[in-house]
């Protein structure tokens, strides 16, 4: 069995802590979820069982990990850049991309080829040489996986695994994550495949402006454990605001015979020392009284400080007409790098439709949204707001986030970037770091603030949900589900395309085809 043992963990470079005092044994059966906002150590807690040695080199480490000989699978993030420039099947026969082919590994082709056809991948990139760079970012994870799945884990540990597969294969490793026998720990934003698979949450949280950590491991299945911890915050908060309220009425009963008796002792006659004296006693009464209040006041229970209460409220746009034409485009063939991916791509929008492009990995969906993107960005009558998959591509990283919010905005406008910032939990440091030094999870964020600010009428979302906490994830949906505009929205997050959007189109290499739902495709 994996064990942690009172591990603790703090971060180096500003002495903040990760994790404190987190023991916990991974269990036979045992499908354990980590969430948590980016950045709150779920990816180092992984790490500290297969990488310890390196992630030393900017963490302290505390306690006892014990692995006892298992053979650990480790679904990275992503791949290593070292492996762009190697054919795939090397991918398979070498451990790290410095080394030579291991030849006992062609015992494993078979079962590679049997993999292949179970995730539907082409063998052809096999039998073609194809270098990992061409991969899309779906195939890239597939492949990590085969490689994990042939090695025979005793456990799995798995970051990320959900990051840009698409719905068929979403739906499958759900079905392998519920059939395996092998205990599971894994970090995923993706709530369907949480409610469908977890059997337990560790849930990490940065409190207090992130100079505090906490831990909570609940051996319940998702669904519970938000309906729990939302039941449990919301009581929390209605007992933490009584008690400030009936402090604060207490409060004022006390001033009002305090300012008494120090009105009383100004204006008291030396004729009257029994007096004077009796104000003096009721005096030391007040002051010890005072002080009660005070060490009960330090007892209050805490206004619940969570990372997942974000409140990003939709700005005042102006609204589309039902019939105004958004967009009306024909691609008679949609390419990238000379290859083709679609043909004959119709699509025609109108008013405030909330749409999305499913599709399968490498169909070509950034590639037309983008263009889709190219399209509108100019147009005089609508405003456009984009949140690409890659947020460098509109973001300014050597700026902080509150000059890019409001780099011409008013002072007020300044102010309300501010409190959204606030909001979202960023400290005072944070809004004044570069972006290049913050988390995906923080960038996607200053994105979709940015497309509130601008008070943008049209949205053009690449996966918007994709770097976000599954906790913080329902409050955004929320939001876009409210937008009175226009999204067209390429996604793989089925609690966004259900919520969210009235119209699915699916790309395939023919074209656009309009879909009932996305069920269709699995």
């Amino acid at each position: 069995m994996l064990e942690f043992n009172n591990v603790s963990i703090t971060l180096k470079k500003d002495d903040r802590p990760l994790i404190k005092n987190f023991t916990f044994t991974l269990k036979d059966k045992d499908k354990i979820a980590i969430i948590g906002e980016e950045g709150n150590g779920k990816s180092t807690l992984l790490k500290t069982v297969v990488d310890i040695e390196n992630i030393k080199k900017y963490v302290d480490i505390e306690g006892v990990i014990s692995k006892k000989g298992l053979k650990i699978g480790y679904l990275e993030q992503s791949i290593s850049e070292d492996w762009n420039n190697l054919p795939v099947i090397e991918f398979f026969l070498k451990n790290n991309p410095m080394e030579e082919v291991d030849f006992n590994k062609y015992d494993l082709i078979s079962n590679i080829y049997e993999l292949f056809s179970v995730f539907k991948i082409n063998t052809k990139l096999i039998e073609d040489n194809h270098l990992i760079k061409t991969l899309s970012g779906g195939e890239k994870v597939k492949i990590q996986l085969i490689k994990i799945i042939v090695e025979e884990p005793d456990i799995l540990l798995l970051d990320e695994p959900t990051n840009d597969l698409d719905i068929p294969t979403l739906k499958w490793l759900e079905d392998f994550i519920n059939s395996s026998s092998l205990p599971i720990l894994f970090i995923s934003h993706d709530e369907t495949l949480l409610e469908n698979c977890a059997n337990g949450i560790i849930h990490l949280e940065q409190i207090k402006k992130k100079t505090e950590c906490r831990h909570t491991i609940e051996r319940i299945p998702y669904k519970e454990y938000v309906e729990k911890r939302f039941s449990m915050l919301e009581r929390q908060e209605q007992i933490a605001r009584k008690q400030r309220s009936d402090y604060k009425k207490q409060m004022e009963g006390f001033r009002q015979v305090y300012q008494k008796v120090e009105y009383q002792q100004r204006t008291i006659t030396r004729a009257d020392p029994h007096g004077a004296a009796l104000l003096k006693k009721k005096m030391k009464s007040l002051k010890s009284q005072e002080k009660r209040y005070e060490r009960e006041k330090q007892e209050f229970m805490d206004i619940p400080n969570v990372e997942e209460a974000i409140n990003l409220k939709n700005s005042n746009i102006n609204e589309i007409p039902s019939g105004k034409v958004v967009l009306e485009m024909f691609i008679p063939i949609l390419s990238i790098d000379n290859n083709n991916l679609s043909r004959d791509i119709t699509l025609n929008v109108y008013g405030s439709e909330h749409l999305v492009i499913i599709g399968q990995n490498g169909a070509g969906k950034s590639t037309l949204i983008k263009k889709i993107y190219e399209n509108l960005k100019n147009r005089d009558d609508i405003k456009v707001g984009y949140m690409p998959q890659n947020y460098e591509d509109m973001l300014d990283l050597e700026k902080t986030p509150i000059e890019f919010l409001a780099q011409d905005a008013s002072k007020d406008e300044e102010t309300l970037a501010r409190t959204y910032l606030g909001s979202l939990r960023f400290t005072q440091e944070e809004i004044i770091t570069k972006m290049k030094n913050l988390s995906g999870g923080q960038k996607a964020k200053i994105l979709l603030m940015s497309l509130v600010l601008n008070k943008n009428n049209v949205l053009i979302l690449d996966e918007p949900t994709r770097n976000l906490s599954p906790l913080s994830n329902p409050v955004i949906r929320n939001m876009l589900s409210d937008f009175n505009g226009c999204i067209i929205s390429v996604s793989h997050d089925r609690k966004y395309i259900d919520e969210v959007c009235d119209k699915i189109y699916e790309l395939t290499k023919d074209g656009l085809i309009c879909r009932d739902s996305y069920y269709s495709r699995i």
